[in-house]
Formats: structure tokens, C-alpha cells, sequence
């Protein structure tokens, strides 16, 4: 853990440096005070209906394993997005499957294959996008290929969910035969904790959920690309709404390598790299990355702080969790050999 931190704080030192490299500060405070704050609340009533709608999603998602009250998933999703933003690495991932397990009868490797799909149909959201978005604007080649990429490694993993539910006996069959090659003890710790993890995969199974999920993904994204066009509007930028789409794809794309906690310098970066598409000055694209940056990331910070009182976390509650599930595992009867 300890160097996966330096490593992520080296390569947001970089990122930084190239983000900020021949910008002068002055001019960024400068822009700042240019800026039409009369858009900043409907900017962040948005933010805030996307974190409710996760938390929704999040219910549907878990609903084939346990139906969970909307508070909790709210609670529980608010501080697990904290998590992810206060610790390196997305190691903060593991929070709300964490959470979840001590506040309802669903066992955290099964919540942790719900987080599974949930990042699948994130996935395909954005590709949908990606392709939508190629009809309008030529993406630079490394976008394109970055897309195909993320594209087939979503297919795969899909595939492989979709195969796991469908036909279970050989798919453990074929699970079992590459851990009988590990150690007894090992095989068997592991053979409890994949059985449980593909639970979060039942809603595979439920065609009128994998609709609602498909049409809250879609709703969730839109949301977050409609917070960036309106911010166009705050500093005064004159772009189309396809620019938003561009910058939100972009974005997840940067934000998905290991850097500092808060995806500092890696967010920035590749806001500013968006924004330099459509010839926008890197000094305001820079400020826009920070305020954008600032409402983001201070709102999840806000309401996690808000609901962290009610979901005590911590990594040492963490390490003991997994063990009791293989207890746990080992006297239900009803696992599948």
C-alpha cells in the first residue's frame, strides 16, 4: 500500500507539473473572478441527484441478493465515495462492500461482485457515448484506440459474468480445476469467496432490473456531462454540447489511473487536455479544471463527512471482514462443490 502511494503521488507530481507548466498563477486568480457563479447551484443540485441515483442504482443491483432501504444505500454509497476519494489507489472501492455487509444480511464479497457490474455498466455507458460521439466530432486516435480497448475488456468481462450465471456448475468446474493447483487451505478460502462474489452478478438473471439499471447508467452520465456544459456556460466558453462529452470521456478515461487520493493532477490534466481539443487557452481551461475539480470532488467530501458518523471504516475492520466470510462460508451448507 505504502508504494502504491509514493507511486501514485509521483505520477500526480507529473501531471501537475505538465498541467501547470507555462500558466501563470495570477492569471488563474484572474480568471476566477470572471466567472458567472449564478450557475454554480444548479451545478452542484445536480451533482448531488447523481450521487441519489447511484445509490438507487446501487439498490436495484443489489435487490436479487437482499432489498435494502434507500437511506442506507445512500448513507453507505456517500461515505464509500469519500473512501475512493480519500485513499490512493481506489483502494477505497471496498468500503461499501464493506459497509453494506454490517448494515444489512448481504455478505461483503457478494456486494463486492455488485460494485463488479455496476463498474461494467458504467463502462458500457461511456462507450455508448464514445460512439455517439464520433457521428459529430473526429476523437484524436489514442481516444478511439483507448475506447476499442476499454470496449473489448468490457465484453470480456460480461461475457464472463453472463457465463458465470448461466451455466454455474461448469464455470466452477472450471474455477475448481485452476484451484486445485494452490494449497488446500488456500483453494478452499478461495473457492468460498467466488462463489459469494458471483451473487452480486444475480441481476444478471432479471431483465426488468438490467433495463432500469441500463436507463439509471444512462441517466447517472448524462447528469454528469449536462454539470460540464453548464460550467461552459460559468466561464464563458463557446462550445457545443458534444465538447462536454469529449471532456467527460476523456476524464474517466485519466481518472481511472492509481494517483494521489482526490485524483489530483491526473483530473486536471486531462480536463485541460479536453479543453485544448477545442482551442481553449490552457490558463482557463486549468481554471476550469480546478473549479470543476473543486465542486466534484467538495461535494462528495461533504456528504461523506455528513453520513460518517452512522458507517464507522476502517482498514483493520476491513482485513478481519474477509476472514469471517470464509467462516461463514464454510458452515452454509448449500455452497455448490
Amino acid at each position: 500500500m505504502k508504494k502504491k502511494m509514493i507511486v501514485g503521488l509521483l505520477l500526480s507530481a507529473v501531471l501537475i507539473y505538465l498541467t501547470v507548466r507555462g500558466i501563470r498563477l495570477l492569471d488563474v486568480v484572474e480568471g476566477f473572478k470572471t466567472i458567472k457563479y449564478r450557475y454554480i447551484p444548479p451545478v452542484l443540485m445536480l451533482i448531488l441527484l447523481a450521487q441519489v441515483l447511484r445509490s438507487l442504482r446501487w439498490g436495484v443491483i443489489l435487490s436479487p441478493i437482499e432489498k435494502v432501504d434507500q437511506l442506507s444505500l445512500f448513507s453507505v454509497t456517500s461515505v464509500g465515495f469519500l473512501a475512493i476519494v480519500a485513499m490512493p489507489a481506489r483502494l477505497g472501492e471496498l468500503a461499501r462492500p464493506y459497509l453494506i455487509s454490517k448494515k444489512s444480511n448481504v455478505r461483503m464479497t457478494a456486494a463486492l461482485g455488485t460494485i463488479f457490474v455496476e463498474r461494467v455498466f458504467d463502462s458500457f455507458t461511456i462507450l455508448i457515448m464514445a460512439a455517439f460521439v464520433i457521428f459529430f466530432i473526429p476523437l484524436p486516435s489514442w481516444l478511439i484506440e483507448a475506447s476499442l480497448f476499454f470496449f473489448l475488456i468490457s465484453m470480456a468481462v460480461l461475457a464472463m459474468m453472463i457465463f458465470m450465471i448461466v451455466k454455474p456448475e461448469t464455470s466452477f468446474k472450471v474455477v475448481n480445476t485452476i484451484l486445485n493447483r494452490l494449497p488446500d487451505r488456500y483453494a478452499q478460502k478461495l473457492n468460498h469467496l467466488i462463489h459469494h462474489f458471483t451473487d452480486g452478478f444475480k441481476i444478471i438473471t432479471y431483465t426488468r432490473c438490467i433495463i432500469y439499471v441500463i436507463f439509471l447508467s444512462g441517466l447517472i452520465w448524462l447528469m454528469g456531462v449536462l454539470v460540464i456544459y453548464i460550467l461552459f456556460f460559468a466561464f464563458g466558453f463557446h462550445l457545443p454540447p458534444v465538447a462536454a462529452f469529449v471532456l467527460m470521456i476523456i476524464l474517466i478515461i485519466g481518472i481511472t489511473i492509481p494517483t494521489a487520493p482526490g485524483f489530483i493532477g491526473n483530473w486536471h490534466f486531462f480536463c485541460v487536455l479536453s479543453l485544448s481539443l477545442f482551442s481553449i487557452p490552457r490558463t482557463d481551461a486549468f481554471t476550469f479544471a480546478v473549479i470543476y475539480h473543486f465542486l466534484s470532488i467538495g461535494t462528495t467530501i461533504i456528504l461523506g463527512l455528513i453520513f460518517l458518523p452512522f458507517n464507522k471504516f476502517s482498514f483493520s475492520g476491513l482485513n478481519l471482514q474477509l476472514p469471517r466470510e470464509q467462516e461463514r462460508g464454510k458452515s452454509n451448507s448449500n455452497l455448490p462443490a
